[in-house]
Parts: structure tokens; sequence; C-alpha cells
């Protein structure tokens, strides 16, 4: 079975739920409670999916390096909420920024080495899909968030 060289999430609907919002719709600043919950200041609960540590924990083991692309107006809160959610380091390539999945890709090519035939993406948006996949990169729509099964298929379905 041939393995993908990358891995790379979208981050809002695909590894977390901001309270049913994108990121840059939530209330800044955030913060970890007491009990570890992740609120924004109006108190909407940040969560990741439910499957994502350990999907990242397969990931360091195969070891695959794993990337972030995410659309945002505000990279700074989706990197404060990378850290509030203990994940950050885990990606060692990372575009956040308000401009196209394509040009985030670029970016992850230029700095992986990585050939778009080599990655796989998970993101949430059709419009993301097509236009990421029209490079060449194998690219899998998720449907309220990322799940064991859904990344388990994918990674033996990569060619």
């Amino acid at each position: 079975m041939a393995l993908p060289s990358l891995v790379v999430f979208d981050l809002d609907f695909t590894l977390w739920d901001c309270g049913g919002l994108w990121i840059d719709c939530a209330a800044y600043p955030f913060s970890k409670t007491a009990t570890g919950s992740i609120i924004d200041s109006s108190g909407r609960t940040l969560r990741l999916y439910e499957d994502v540590l350990d999907i990242l924990a397969e990931l360091d083991e195969l070891p695959i390096p794993i990337g972030v692309a995410s659309r945002t107006e505000q990279p700074d809160w989706a990197r404060d909420l990378l850290n509030l959610f203990e994940i950050k380091d885990r990606f060692q390539f990372a575009e956040i920024y308000p401009d196209s999945k394509t040009e985030h890709f670029t970016g992850l090519r230029e700095e992986s080495g990585f050939a778009f035939e080599e990655m796989l993406f998970f993101d949430d948006e059709v419009r993301n899909i097509r236009g990421v996949g029209a490079l060449g990169v194998n690219c899998i729509e998720v449907h309220r968030g990322i799940d064991g099964t859904l990344f388990r298929d994918a990674m033996e379905a990569f060619i």
C-alpha cells in the first residue's frame, strides 16, 4: 500500500467546530476553562472533532508529516486555537491566511518538497476539493468533521 508523503487538513468544520461558526466569526479571545473546555469570549464551546487526536497520533506513528491549509481572515486566532488545543506542534507545515487553497498548496509544495500527487487533503468545502484536486492533490470531502473511518478509508485508497 502506497501512503501519502504529506497529509493536510482544513481547520473549520474539518478538525474543529467553533460552535457552528467559522473561526473568524467566533468571539475572540478564546480561553481554556478550569475543566479544560475551550470557549470563546461569548461562552460558545469550541471543540476538536472526536477522532482528531487519534488520527494525529496515527500519522505520528507512521510517521507522515502533517500540514494545515486554512483560509481565514483571522490567522492569529486559528494559531491561538491550535495552541489551546495543544496540537500546534503536531503540524510540520501550516498555510493559514486569507487566500485561495490553491495558493496554500503551492506554499505547501514549496516548503515540503512533496509533489501535489503525494499529498492527501481533507476539507469540508467542495470548492476547495475541486480547486486543490485540479492541482493533482488527492482530496477527500469531509462531512461534519473528520472521523477515523473516513481517514482510514482515504489512507487505504491513496494511490
